[in-house]
């Protein structure tokens, strides 16, 4: 899942977008509402971590903006604000979730998980296409019932596909979703991360077309 965290505290920002890299997951962060806004004109996110006390457009307004706007994205609120009605604010106006500072990182990312798993209407982390079966979790990977050992951009390269099944995507919309503005990639590096990855699933129901001048497409072959 690609993230993007507003967050103005640094320190903070550096560790969240460090455990969530560790995780396998992008994760963008801007210092402010305002930036965040600039990049969501152009660049789609699964899940926004927002603070409420930021420089200038506080979240609240952010998050009213956003909701009129017409965008569904879920909104995960991180705050040191405690109180009841700082809660039924931020959901009232379009929030999803809500998760107070100080908190454990491990929460954060189940949280996270959750929200993803609601947007694409899934009671379950785990992940079936026939022989496959993808743990978002654990980042696991089995294929009848057997083990699969992937790199971490060949899970998240995976991820991208079981999400987009049936959906043909180019190589733009694959870096979009796989690197975060401050990751360099060479053109030929999703196609070294596609052939690794077509190799370690040959037995598997998923099947990974290259569809000519247009990009690539994930079935499942039952």
């Amino acid at each position: 899942m690609r993230i993007l965290l507003i967050e103005d505290n640094e320190e903070l920002a550096e560790a969240v977008a460090d455990y969530f890299k560790h995780l396998g997951h992008p994760l963008d962060w801007v210092g402010s509402a305002e930036e965040a806004e600039r990049i969501l004109a152009y660049q789609a996110f699964e899940l926004l971590i927002l603070d409420i006390n930021l420089p200038g457009k506080d979240g609240y307004q952010f998050l009213k903006s956003l909701r009129r706007q017409g965008k569904s994205v879920p909104v995960l609120v991180l705050t040191a604000r405690a109180e009841i009605d700082d809660r039924v604010s931020a959901l009232d106006l379009g929030a999803d979730d809500y998760l107070v500072k100080p908190f454990d990182f491990r929460e954060l990312a189940a949280r996270s998980r959750a929200l993803i798993r609601r947007e694409r209407g899934s009671a379950s982390n785990e992940v079936r296409c026939g022989n496959l079966v993808f743990d978002p979790a654990s980042r696991q990977v089995a294929v009848n019932d057997e083990p699969v050992d992937l790199r971490a951009r060949e899970v998240q390269l995976l991820e991208v596909f079981l999400l987009n099944l049936d959906h043909v995507m180019t190589k733009e919309d694959l870096a979009d979703k796989l690197y975060t503005f401050n990751e360099a990639h060479t053109p030929n590096a999703i196609e070294q991360t596609l052939t690794r990855l077509r190799k370690k699933l040959s037995d598997s129901s998923l099947v990974i077309k290259t569809i000519r001048g247009m990009g690539y497409l994930a079935h499942v072959d039952d």
